[in-house]
């Protein structure tokens, strides 16, 4: 592995007897996108905030390119910042508010023509230089903070929230854009956000983050596929989550029966969380079925169904499915071992790498 562009080492912050972060420990790699994905409160603004040097850290280690920058003032960093607010200055034009920072460096009037052209040619704005800002749509407000940042030729982009004032169409084709100029530009993206799909469609890694803390780390298909607790399970998508025993490597208990499954590494009887992905759920008939559930109600959401079922004991299930069920009716789901994904009450990070390691070399 390269030496990570950014790395933070053991960084905590805290406002009196208020803890933000709790020794975070994470690394970015260079011409990667990556996403700091939680809820409000989670910690993630405040992690950008750290890198860009908007505010100082209580304990811990900011390294850039291999050097310490903890003391090292923001307007001196190879990074620049995309604010969720744009930032924008409304008495300039559009030209004007990308050539901004050139024009503080004091760079030549020829240089900052062509960087500024080049700027908003890569964000497809060409065309647009004399525009004012308050001629244009959401989206052109927005590149135009993306271009404003990417003309002083940063290491590494910070992005805060920069789609989330924008309706749900162009936010999505604003997704498309931004994952195609971070791969144009080929520079490191960290991108901060509480939306989901919009974390598992931009990333090469997210940093699932709760109370704080890095609840886990990886490509969005690790995190969708195999989360490590209760969490980021129930916020990363959408899932069932029934209590459970593991009664021995690959085969699990849960709703009064036992079940091959593909996880190990836990021990004998171990009580345990499961979960099963609405999308994973096939409805048959009772006879057919793994599990017996009632159907409650149900949703049409275009191209699928969402229902809402329950189970004998009262476990609610969540099926996704192409047809429709009737309100009232006692079905079977099936699914495949490989859909069930065992989870230990309460593991670290490090313990459930430590655990997978231990049986994919077995």
């Amino acid at each position: 592995m390269t030496e990570p562009i950014i790395e933070l080492q053991h960084v905590s912050k805290r406002y009196g007897d208020t803890v933000v972060l709790k020794d975070i420990n994470i690394e970015l790699e260079r011409g990667k996108f990556y996403t700091l994905l939680g809820p409000s409160g989670s910690g993630k603004t405040t992690i950008l905030r750290a890198i860009a040097g908007f505010l100082d850290v209580s304990e811990g280690t900011i390294m850039f390119d291999g050097k310490k920058i903890n003391d090292v003032p923001a307007n001196m960093r190879k990074v620049n910042t995309v604010f969720q607010d744009y930032a924008l200055f409304p008495h300039m034009n559009v030209f004007d508010n990308v050539a901004y920072g050139l024009q503080i460096q004091k760079l030549k009037k020829a240089e900052v023509q062509t960087r500024v052209e080049a700027a908003l040619k890569m964000v497809r704005l060409a065309g647009y230089a004399d525009r004012e800002i308050s001629e244009l749509s959401g989206g052109q407000q927005q590149r135009v903070a993306i271009a404003r940042a990417i003309v002083l030729e940063p290491a590494v982009l910070l992005l805060d929230e920069p789609l989330s004032a924008l309706d749900a169409k162009l936010r999505k084709d604003m997704q498309y854009e931004l994952r195609e100029l971070q791969e144009r530009l080929g520079i490191t993206f960290l991108f901060v956000t509480h939306d989901q799909e919009e974390a598992l469609a931009l990333s090469d890694e997210i940093f699932v983050m709760n109370d704080g803390e890095v609840q886990q780390s990886g490509t969005p298909v690790d995190i969708y596929d195999e989360p490590i607790n209760h969490f980021v399970a129930d916020f990363i998508g959408e899932s069932n989550i029934v209590a459970g025993h593991m009664l021995k490597d690959f085969l699990v208990e849960f709703n009064g029966q036992a079940f091959e499954c593909a996880d190990a590494g836990m021990r004998p009887n171990e009580p345990v969380e499961v979960v099963l992905r609405p999308e994973d759920l096939d409805i048959t008939t009772i006879g057919n079925g793994k599990v017996s559930v009632k159907v409650d109600t149900q949703l049409f959401r275009g191209d699928y169904y969402e229902i809402v079922a329950y189970d004998s004991a009262q476990n609610e299930w969540l099926i996704h499915s192409t047809n429709p069920a009737k309100d009232g009716d006692t079905v079977g789901l099936t699914f495949d071992a490989e859909d069930i994904h065992v989870m230990r009450l309460n593991e670290s990070e490090e313990d459930f790498d430590a655990r997978l390691e231990s049986y994919e070399d077995d």
